[in-house]
């Protein structure tokens, strides 16, 4: 459950047992998570003789940053971005990936089948770590508001990511869920019977927000290795919401901005674009543990025998134009018998992983974005380099002469599918925003005009009926 985890209990996680600072901060906010379904358990524990209060979270800036990094721990370990999560999910609703689970309880079958219903376990466990990140975000800005110690700076660059993080989260949210409840305090009395709000107000309250996050974040990265998102982040985000509600304009100019940045330049090296250390990434995620495998790499890894989970999709292979060096590079063959199957092999380290962390945005995405907005306002001449710079890359035919927007359009739309594919959901939310999942229909024979959107969890529903009324067709 996600509003009803924010009672009382909550209170109670405020002290936990310390062994070292970093280790009791990142503890701090994991349990917080935990919460959501071991209050009881959690009441009953022993109070630990040694404590920290949630006041001394926010008392350094050290401590501070070490709530911060747990937030993006979590992240990576389990939420909508999360390489394991939306990627897998909507690779196997749309037309990206096959499944070859048997037997399993978790409902991944029925979104393979798109046969959803609103018990489905997996569009619960969805909502709700999307949800407690986003309860962990607004603990943060709290925490750091209320510092007696923190100064004016620090406080308006914490709150600057926390919002970025949870802005991306709601977007999510929005998009897979449509008009959703937008919490923005970890109050329970509040919390517990919010009402959702409507999809399009969803997306106005997200941009003021990314308004906001831009204004309090640095272009300068935190972090070398820009595990930590900065201004060119919400920037990228703000784009992104401004082309759903159709304001090409604003967002031709917040992707221009970031494409004259001297922070990013195109990784013409197609073997290298996964690589951590490149400067064509606006924002990636740090595995857990050092040299530990990215989740997207374990997800569709299989060798030597049949997949068990997925694979791509005999649709997602023949989209390549022949000779496109991402087939090569971003795909591997397994061949068993007279069978053979392809897996999504853009992370390659399945073991040591020296290199690679969880790409969230790269440059890529801002050059394709930008061809959209520009070819959606008529420009399609200023459109055509941004997209030829992404096939020159790949070695297949450049676009020549003049071409219509409907064309243009569908080129991008095409590019995006074999740049972008088993990243993040990509193809669902590209589909989506061109109008055309109803195009699944050809490969996805249960698809319906409501699938666009995934029923609201019917055991949230219970728990707090201003989630009614339900999604249509669920």
């Amino acid at each position: 459950m996600v509003f009803s985890w924010a009672s009382s209990c909550h209170q109670k996680s405020k002290s936990i047992k310390m062994k070292t600072m970093q280790y009791i901060i990142y503890t701090i906010l994991l349990f917080l998570m935990s919460t959501a379904v071991s209050c009881e358990d959690m009441l009953e524990a022993d109070t630990p003789n040694n404590q920290i209060t949630s006041d001394q979270v926010f008392e350094t800036v050290q401590t501070a940053n070490a709530a911060l990094a747990g937030l993006y721990s979590g992240l990576w370990e389990n939420s909508p971005v999360s390489g394991n999560q939306t990627g897998v999910l909507f690779g196997l609703y749309t037309d990206e990936l096959g499944s070859y689970s048997t037997g399993s309880s978790s409902g991944i079958t029925e979104i393979f089948e798109n046969s959803l219903v609103n018990s489905n376990p997996t569009v619960l466990s969805y909502w709700t770590n999307a949800y407690q990140k986003i309860y962990m975000a607004n603990a943060i800005m709290e925490g750091a508001e209320n510092s007696q110690s923190l100064s004016r700076a620090d406080k308006d660059r914490i709150r600057g990511e926390a919002l970025i993080v949870r802005s991306l989260l709601f977007l999510y949210l929005q998009q897979i869920y449509g008009d959703v409840p937008y919490p923005v305090t970890t109050s329970y009395m509040i919390n517990q019977s919010i009402s959702k709000t409507p999809s399009a107000e969803v997306l106005s309250r997200i941009e003021s927000d990314l308004q906001e996050a831009v204004t309090l974040s640095s272009d300068q990265y935190r972090s070398t290795e820009r595990i930590f998102p900065n201004r060119k982040t919400a920037q990228l985000m703000l784009a992104k919401v401004n082309m759903l509600q159709k304001k090409w304009n604003e967002a031709e100019l917040l992707l221009k901005n970031i494409r004259q940045s001297p922070l990013y330049q195109f990784q013409n090296d197609l073997t290298k674009v996964f690589d951590k250390s490149g400067t064509h990434i606006l924002w990636q995620l740090k595995p857990r543990n050092t040299n530990e495998p990215t989740k997207e790499a374990m997800s569709y890894y299989f060798n030597n025998s049949a997949p068990t989970t997925v694979a791509l999709s005999s649709g997602m292979i023949s989209s390549f134009t022949a000779g496109d060096l991402r087939r090569q590079h971003w795909t591997a063959s397994v061949t068993v018998g007279s069978n053979t199957w392809y897996r999504a092999n853009k992370y390659k380290n399945t073991t040591a992983n020296p290199n690679e962390y969880s790409i969230v945005f790269r440059l890529e995405e801002v050059n394709l974005s930008l061809a959209e907005v520009l070819t959606r306002q008529g420009k399609t001449a200023e459109a055509l380099p941004l997209i030829n710079s992404i096939k020159q890359r790949a070695q297949i035919p450049l676009i020549s002469g003049t071409v219509t927007a409907d064309f243009m359009l569908d080129e991008i739309l095409s590019e995006r599918r074999k740049e972008f594919f088993t990243e993040s959901g990509h193809r669902f939310f590209d589909l989506k925003r061109f109008g055309k999942l109803d195009q699944l229909t050809v490969v996805k024979p249960n698809w319906k005009s409501f699938h666009q959107l995934w029923p609201i969890p019917q055991k949230e529903i219970l728990l707090n009926a201003n989630l009614n009324p339900q999604n249509n067709g669920y």
